[in-house]
This record gives C-alpha cells, sequence and structure tokens, in this order.
C-alpha cells in the first residue's frame, strides 16, 4: 500500500495531537471560577498552580527533547501523550493545591515533548522549504485546541461538571495514539507506505545527516558554542510569555474585568485563537514562499518574524488604548495571537535550520525551556500587578516583542547550516 502525501498525513496527526495539548491543559483555566468556588481556592492558589505546571513544562521540553533525539519521534510521541493523558484524567481526583499541583506536574512533563517532537519529526517528514509550512500546520493545532476548548469545555462543564469533563478530554488523548503508531512507522527513507517519488523528494531536500539513524548529536555543550543557537533561545526568552499570558490569564482577566461565569468565557475566549490558526499558516506559507521564489533561508525566516513581530507589537498597544469592551479586547487579541503564530513557527524552525539529525531536538526543547521560565516569572508578576491593574502588563509584553525580533538578528547573523 502506498498513500501520497504521506508527510502531509503526519504532520496532521501532530497538529491533531496539538489540539487535543491545548484542551487538557486549557481545561483548568477555563473552569476555574468553577473549581475555585466548590473547592474554596484564590487567584494566588491558581498563579501557583500554573507556574508549577510551567515549571515541570520547561523541565520537560529540555528532558523530551533529548527523549526524542534517542528513541524516536514515534515512540517519544506515544510516551509524550500518554503521560498527559492520564494526567489530565487525575485532575478528576483534585480535592485542593497539593493534589491539582502534583496532577500538573505530571501534565506539564508530558504535554512539553510535543514541541520539541513536532521540530524534530518535521525534520525528518520535510524538506527545508518546507518545513516552517509544516510547522505552521502543527502550531495552528495549538490555536484550533484553544478556539475548541472554551466552547467543548463549557459544554461538558454545564453537562457533567468538571471532574468528568477532565476525564473525557483526557481520554481523547490516548484514542489518539492508535492512528499514530498505525501510520507514523519508521522514517522517510524506510517507510513501506511512501511512494518513492516523495521519499526522493524528501531526501533531496534535506541533508543526509536529517535522516541517519546511526547519527550522532552534538552534546549540549557543543550546541551552545554556536552563536546561532543563541538566537533561539533568547527569541523565545522574550515571545514565549506573550502567548501564555493569554492562554493562562484571559478566562482569569475576562472573570474579573467583565465578570463572565464559565459560559461567558466559554462564548468569547475561543475568538483570538482564530486569529492566531490563521497567523500559524500564514507565516510558514510565507516564509515557504519566499524561499520558492529565490529567498535564503535567512531571509525568508527575518522577514517572516519581523513582519510578525510589528503585527504584534501593534495589536499589544491596541489593547491598551482602545480594548473598551469584551468583544473588542478578544477581537484586537486576536491580532495579537496571529502575530505571535506568524513568528512563532519561524522560530521554532530555526533549530531544523541550523542543525540537524539528532541534534535538532535537543535544541528545540531547550529552547522551549528557556522560554518557560520567563513565563514562570510573568506568572508571579501577573496576579500582584493584577490587583492594581492589566495595563502594566500589557506594557511589559509589548516591550518583549523587539526585544526578541532584535535577538534573532543580533545572534543569528546568517542562519545556516552549521555542523
Amino acid at each position: 500500500m502506498k498513500i501520497k502525501g504521506l508527510r502531509w498525513w503526519i504532520i496532521g496527526l501532530i497538529c491533531l495531537a496539538t489540539v487535543i495539548n491545548y484542551i487538557d491543559r486549557s481545561a483548568l483555566s477555563i473552569m476555574w471560577p468553577s473549581i475555585s468556588e466548590d473547592l474554596g481556592m484564590s487567584k494566588n492558589d491558581y498563579a501557583l498552580i500554573l507556574n508549577i505546571f510551567m515549571i515541570a513544562y520547561a523541565v520537560g521540553q529540555s528532558v523530551s527533547g533529548r527523549m526524542f533525539d534517542k528513541i524516536g519521534t514515534r515512540l517519544g510521541f506515544v510516551v509524550s501523550i500518554s503521560v498527559w493523558g492520564v494526567a489530565t484524567m487525575l485532575h478528576a481526583l483534585a480535592r485542593g493545591l497539593f493534589s491539582f499541583s502534583a496532577f500538573r506536574v505530571l501534565l506539564g512533563l508530558g504535554e512539553a515533548g510535543n514541541w520539541p517532537g513536532a521540530v524534530k519529526s518535521n525534520a525528518e517528514w520535510f524538506p527545508v522549504k518546507e518545513r516552517a509550512m509544516a510547522q505552521g500546520i502543527f502550531n495552528a493545532g495549538a490555536a484550533l485546541g484553544s478556539v475548541v476548548a472554551p466552547p467543548l469545555i463549557a459544554l461538558l462543564w454545564v453537562a457533567f461538571g468538571w471532574q468528568v469533563t477532565f476525564m473525557v478530554v483526557g481520554a481523547i488523548g490516548l484514542l489518539w495514539v492508535l492512528p499514530w503508531v498505525l501510520v507514523n512507522k519508521t522514517t522517510p527513507g524506510k517507510h513501506p507506505w511512501i511512494t518513492e517519488e516523495e521519499k526522493k523528494y524528501i531526501l533531496s531536500g534535506q541533508s543526509e545527516a536529517d535522516n541517519n539513524p546511526l547519527g550522532k548529536g552534538l552534546s549540549m555543550k557543543q550546541i551552545l558554542s554556536h552563536r546561532e543557537s543563541w538566537a533561539v533561545l533568547i527569541s523565545r526568552f522574550f515571545v514565549e510569555p506573550i502567548w501564555w499570558l493569554f492562554v493562562g490569564w484571559m478566562p482569569i482577566y475576562l472573570a474579573e474585568t467583565y465578570g463572565f461565569n464559565v459560559k461567558e468565557i466559554g462564548f468569547f475566549a475561543w475568538v483570538p485563537y482564530v486569529g492566531a490558526a490563521l497567523g500559524s499558516l500564514s507565516g510558514g506559507y510565507f516564509a515557504g514562499r519566499l524561499m520558492l521564489n529565490g529567498a535564503s533561508v535567512d531571509r525568508a525566516r527575518k522577514l517572516t518574524i519581523t513582519i510578525g513581530g510589528v503585527i504584534m507589537f501593534l495589536g499589544l498597544v491596541a489593547t491598551i488604548l482602545l480594548a473598551d469592551s469584551p468583544l473588542i479586547f478578544v477581537v484586537i487579541v486576536a491580532f495579537v495571537l496571529f502575530g505571535f503564530q506568524f513568528i512563532i513557527s519561524n522560530i521554532q524552525t530555526i533549530p531544523s535550520d541550523l542543525f540537524s539529525g539528532k541534534s535538532v531536538g535537543s535544541l528545540a526543547g531547550l529552547g522551549g525551556t528557556v522560554g518557560v521560565f520567563s513565563v514562570i516569572i510573568m506568572n508571579f508578576l501577573v496576579p500582584i500587578i493584577s490587583e492594581i491593574s492589566y495595563t502594566p502588563i500589557f506594557i511589559m509584553i509589548a516591550v518583549f516583542v523587539p526585544l526578541g525580533v532584535a535577538s534573532v538578528y543580533f545572534f543569528a547573523k546568517e542562519i545556516k547550516p552549521i555542523d
């Protein structure tokens, strides 16, 4: 049996896994008004639980990056999604700060693998000129998950309550494993279902190390000895908190600022992620189109990152100056998240532009870890600053945008293979 376009089936499954990932992680924030009322918990409890998750997620990015480099993407995804699916289901048993924190640690460790795993899989299954598009499709899963999560979780919550909701959304991830192990049997060079035409197309657009299972990856010290690696780390430090501010705090912001309940949050909170989904696909397509028209990888990545940065910065300024109603706020945030995803699919692709083989997942994972530590700092500040106003928080992340874009230019004088 041969399947045309097998690489698109692979990235489609990873996109679906990312949708599930975001449904699972969003469930707590969306249902928090109900959970906190039932269990007598506070916003500070939520901030602590969120940061405990982020710490585990940060550690999990680096650990899972090395895991994917060692055991491969097929088994790596099975491990990651099985862990986070079970962790989500266990949330139904939580009864307070300690139990929620414990289950969020397990969730963070599992969910973290999705990102370095996707970058590594894209390096295996796509030629260089298509990788940003593949990464855009993968990142669109995060946005689609965030679109689906509010109404889905609100409906489940209304029908069954928060405990059953956690059980249902957690079980969905475990079901995903079945088509994944069936379709993703091995790498393109050995897959029995791939056509010869597609195999040649993929392999001709890669370096030999990309699909060499015997190749040895660089040590982390060797990876960090290259200045270009720091473009990934520093840019993600500045850019990552922008996404996570809205993922983690927008439901709380809507509840506090506009008095929304769970159903009303479900009605409004999905809107910005439509913009994010469009940004994911647009950023990947735009960079790929530039390369097809003759632009170098360096020019395509940097121009795309710059354009997305401008959109994101203007949107964040607008949240401060123009957002005087919930509808206007979520529409403006849609532009912010469009810009974020326009950028991030290209930043996340840079590890596979610089390295190949068993070094890609390691740098991608470390980049995720660095980005998450920045988010942790932000999460400690939000509950303190928001007691006065959310405006300083929006100003802070607006300043982060030019710093993130500039770090790519400063550390990566030219984005090209270095090993």
